[in-house]
């Protein structure tokens, strides 16, 4: 804001100031830090340019961003393991598509017994009535 305005900065790190002897009280630091500025002694920190200060920023929330992330990830890995579920030793990622597919809501359970029924009755396990024919090329196994 200042920059903007005209002002320079000079940023001091504090660890220079405080080897300097000087009075050591908010107003006294101010008029000394004037007067050390004055004779020239000073030595300003690296402050990055606008453009590299807001990457910066944008890097910070990005990061702020994937630990948000996994912090939920491990909250529902968390939330399955204490209702019996034990996802992620099969699935690598639980919020993949594999992952999401895998839990199913309680209404979907009867569907899924009907199913698991079906499929073992005699007439769904019979053998089709003649194999396909290899094309040309393809080897038979």
């Amino acid at each position: 804001m200042l920059e903007e305005r005209g002002f320079q900065l000079l940023l001091a790190g504090a660890h220079h100031v405080k080897i300097l002897p000087g009075r050591k009280t908010d107003v006294g630091d101010a008029a000394w830090l004037a007067e050390l500025l004055e004779h020239g002694l000073l030595r300003g920190s690296f402050v990055p340019p606008p453009v590299i200060r807001q990457l910066r920023d944008l890097t910070r929330y990005r990061k702020r961003l994937i630990q948000a992330h996994s912090g939920e990830c491990q909250r529902i890995q968390k939330t399955l393991q204490d209702a019996g579920i034990k996802l992620d030793s099969v699935a690598a990622d639980i919020l993949g598509v594999s992952g999401r597919a895998m839990p199913r809501p309680p209404a979907t359970w009867q569907a899924g017994r009907a199913a698991a029924r079906a499929t073992t009755s005699p007439a769904a396990n019979a053998a089709p009535a003649s194999p396909p024919r290899a094309t040309a090329g393809w080897p038979t196994c």
